[in-house]
């Protein structure tokens, strides 16, 4: 089994190496693809040192800065792996749960999971109120749109089946990733976990960059593709079937190395 991380990067000088560190520290044959969006702090350098101490990283650049969005865009059409995985790199998300992610994939129960910050017992830093309320309201609002029933829109933590994903059209540059992707795979009609994770959010002083116009932004985004996508029906996925016992481990041995 083989899984593609995709990474964002702009302007995360201060987190990056640990981030890197951290993925590729999980017992999974990792695909790392980071995509630097035209940072401007060094990032691009910390990435070229890191490529060559690691050949299972792809650096990708950006021309200029034009957004998470389009950064994922392009990371995802260059993944290979049999799954692809959304991941910031500045230490919110722990690599530590990727077991408990990619479970219900290879299990061949789901097409899609994604990662909650409000479900399980897992540590969460507390931060700001206003940004949870903002959550649950837009996620509120998606679920009413596509009559699915996720607690955790907005999560970075998203895994997909490779061919799934790459198959989606996606359009939008910035933060609306996550509604966008959210009423495509609900039109899809496909299968879709949760698994509870831990969360270690950081201030806006520690490098935190959404904001209240990109919350607006989300409202309209998940208006817009709630009208205008079709509904588009998918084959569902058997139980992954590429695992040879001599190179990949059962998802238990995996999480307990993890954990």
């Amino acid at each position: 089994m083989k899984l593609s991380v995709v990474t964002p990067v702009y302007d995360e000088k201060a987190t990056l190496r640990q981030a890197v560190e951290r993925i590729l520290s999980v017992p999974i044959d990792i695909e790392l693809i980071c995509i630097d969006d035209g940072s401007r702090d060094g990032s691009r350098e910390i990435l070229a040192a890191l490529q060559l101490q690691h050949p299972q990283i792809k650096v990708l650049l950006q021309p200029r800065n034009l957004g998470k969005g389009a950064a994922l865009r392009r990371g995802i059409q260059e993944a290979t792996g049999d799954f692809v995985l959304i991941q910031d790199a500045d230490l919110e998300y722990d690599p530590k749960d990727y077991p408990l992610l990619l479970e219900p994939l290879i299990q061949g129960k789901a097409d899609v999971v994604y990662g909650s910050r409000f479900m399980g017992g897992a540590p969460h830093r507390v931060l700001y109120f206003w940004h949870s309320v903002g959550n649950k309201v837009l996620t509120l609002l998606s679920n009413c749109l596509t009559n699915i029933n996720l607690s955790d829109m907005e999560t970075c933590y998203k895994v997909f089946r490779r061919e799934i994903i790459q198959a989606i059209p996606l359009e939008e540059n910035r933060f609306g990733f996550e509604p966008e992707v959210t009423v495509k795979v609900a039109k899809r009609r496909l299968r879709i976990y949760e698994v509870g994770i831990s969360y270690q959010g950081r201030t806006y002083e520690e490098g935190k960059k959404i904001g209240w116009k990109d919350g607006v932004r989300a409202l309209w985004v998940l208006l817009k593709y709630s009208i205008k996508e079709p509904v588009v029906a998918v084959q569902p996925a058997k139980a992954f079937e590429a695992m040879p016992q001599s190179a990949d481990r059962p998802t238990e041995e995996l999480r307990s190395q993890a954990r």
